[in-house]
């Protein structure tokens, strides 16, 4: 990274930090401060690992406040040069079982994988360290998880580019390519969209919003997209410009073709590649970042993505079934993928890991601790992709599972097995694209699912839809009584009357705690249908609008606006932002 990006960083990392309650605004009175430990990375450990102290009246600020702690623990553990002693290079040597449950550092620094605080193994490398009369602290309890990112930091370190002058010039365009990721990873950046024409534009998704980034030559863009999917792991043999190619470079390899010296930032878990052709000779790569850092604990904390009390309560209810039926839809970048895996470690962790938990992806994008995880990627046509999915969910089904989740429903034979899955005694949790909730029902109806299977609520459990949302900036944001003369105010006061005025904000001007975007991250706000034999006669009948009604008054359902309009009532999200994704407030929502 440059020394710009470096600084631009930290800005961003501080800024998040004072939101979230972690420090403090200069302008608030100074508060008196308990004696501070001694500055080493071992009396620090326990108030990294710790939550810190953060303002209960928002859930907005204890989101902030877990995002800090995840991107500063690892600056304190590696502090003041310290080194990772049980590394695979270190200066101990340990075998792989061992190290994937311990960590001990240069200045004493010990953590143990608190799953295997008792295992022998654990006991007997701390009795030998201890006769070697190495430096070793009480040790301190975490998560596999957090084990296996400490040792891949180690080993990856930030991403940072260290060669001579001739490697640098023999690896140009993949230093380039990784300056891009590591650009785009320091700003939490989903995708990388590049776009190559008569001069090549890089684009970042932050926040669900593109945004300008950089800017360079025709030339440099051929060259770029090339590197990437030269870098790429699981990728076709060759790159044909005119074709669409899909490709993977996995977090935990060098790139390929660089010899081992280069790698991506240790946040960055995997990149999903796309190479598309586009009119007029150009070419179009959009890159999708998947972070290793956005749920370090491996929990199944669903509240942290912006999920409510009531909804919790459903996502419960729907894991307390042993039997049928569970989708989660929405457009590309929804966070279904994550509220999925979530949702899957939470349902590991309530049943003490005693159930046999199946995946099926394309590939995975998240590790979920305690699920054996199946991937299909040695497909490259559609054709050849359906045909190996195919083929994993049958093995998965003749595999024993209590659970299954599948990825994506992506064809009517894909389909056939989910319920199949479904009628012969397993709960099965998958994604689809689809509008909403109720239109679940249609898209299934529409790829030729027989109607019987959709109307019986033995099999369909549950039918969830979600959106994100960017959420607002509690410090700079305005009173929508500042934009009377909007037309989007008369709406509010139509649909809300007075109530709805005074709680009411939208997105301000910006300012230093927000990195001056006026939004500080995205929550999802679902709706969930536990739907019963009625409703899904109505809605495979083609009568969506008698269903919704019969939904809303007769099963206490809630729609997506209803819960996106309580979370504008909190301040948490704004009016444009509700109207964006649930429609004009003046209007019934559209099914």
């Amino acid at each position: 990274m440059t020394e710009q990006d470096v600084k631009q960083v930290q800005t961003l990392r501080n800024a998040e930090r004072v939101s979230s309650g972690v420090l403090k605004p200069v302008s608030e009175e100074k508060k008196t401060e308990p004696a501070p430990k001694p500055d080493t990375a071992a009396s620090k450990i326990e108030s990294v690992l710790t939550p810190p102290p953060i303002k209960k009246s928002s859930d907005i600020i204890e989101d902030q406040a877990e995002t800090s702690k995840a991107q500063n623990i690892f600056q304190t553990l590696f502090a003041n040069n310290n080194k990772v002693l049980t590394a695979e290079d270190g200066d101990l040597n340990i075998n792989s079982e061992t190290r994937r449950m311990l960590v001990l550092f240069s200045d004493g620094t010990y953590l143990i994988d608190e799953a295997h605080r008792f295992d022998g193994q654990v006991l007997n490398f701390t009795a030998i360290a201890k006769r070697r009369k190495l430096i070793i602290h009480t040790p301190k309890y975490v998560s596999s998880q957090e084990i296996a990112a400490i040792y891949a930091y180690a080993t990856r370190g930030s991403g940072e580019i260290k060669m001579s002058a001739q490697e640098s010039a023999d690896y140009q365009m993949q230093i380039d390519f990784l300056s891009v990721v590591n650009r785009a990873a320091a700003k939490k950046v989903s995708d990388v969209h590049v776009v190559v024409a008569d001069s090549t534009l890089i684009l970042f998704r932050v926040n669900g919003m593109m945004e300008r980034e950089l800017e360079y030559s025709a030339e440099w863009g051929e060259s770029f997209v090339r590197a990437a999917f030269a870098s790429a792991d699981i990728s076709d043999a060759n790159y044909a410009q005119n074709e669409f190619q899909g490709a993977q470079k996995l977090g935990s390899t060098p790139l390929r073709g660089t010899d081992g010296k280069l790698t991506l930032p240790h946040n960055v878990l995997a990149i999903r590649l796309q190479f598309n052709p586009v009119a007029f000779g150009s070419q179009y790569l959009v890159m999708r970042l998947l972070y290793a850092d956005d749920n370090p604990n491996g929990n199944g904390d669903l509240k942290s993505l912006g999920l409510g009390d009531r909804e919790l309560n459903l996502f419960y209810r729907l894991r307390a079934t042993a039997v049928g039926l569970n989708i989660v839809a929405g457009p590309t970048g929804s966070g279904k993928s994550t509220t999925l895996q979530r949702n899957m470690i939470k349902m590991i962790q309530e049943h003490n890991g005693e159930i046999n938990v199946i995946t099926v992806e394309d590939p995975p994008e998240y590790p979920i601790p305690g699920a054996r995880q199946m991937p299909v990627t040695n497909a490259n046509t559609e054709e050849e992709k359906n045909e190996e999915f195919t083929k994993a969910l049958s093995a998965a089904l003749r595999s024993d599972p209590d659970v299954m989740m599948v990825g994506e429903i992506r064809s009517l034979a894909t389909a056939d097995l989910v319920f199949k899955g479904a009628l012969s005694g397993h709960s099965v949790w998958s994604t689809l694209h689809a509008n909403s909730a109720p239109a679940i029902i249609t898209r299934f109806r529409d790829m030729g699912v027989q109607p019987y299977m959709l109307c019986d609520p033995e099999i369909m459990k549950g039918l969830i839809s979600q959106r994100l949302f960017r959420k607002i900036c509690p410090y700079c944001r305005i009173s929508i009584k500042e934009r009377m003369s909007d037309p989007s105010f008369e709406r509010l006061k139509t649909a809300l009357g007075d109530y709805g005025i005074e709680n009411t904000y939208v997105r301000g001007p910006g300012c230093k705690y927000c990195n001056h975007k006026g939004v500080i991250g995205r929550m999802s706000v679902p709706e969930i249908i536990v739907p019963d034999a009625h409703f899904l006669q109505l809605m495979v009948n083609g009568d969506t609008k008698n269903a919704i009604d019969y939904w809303v008054s007769e099963l206490d359902g809630r729609p997506l606006r209803e819960a996106a309009i309580e979370r504008m009532l909190k301040g948490y999200i704004d009016l444009d932002e509700v109207e964006r994704w649930c429609g004009l407030l003046d209007q019934r929502p559209i099914y």
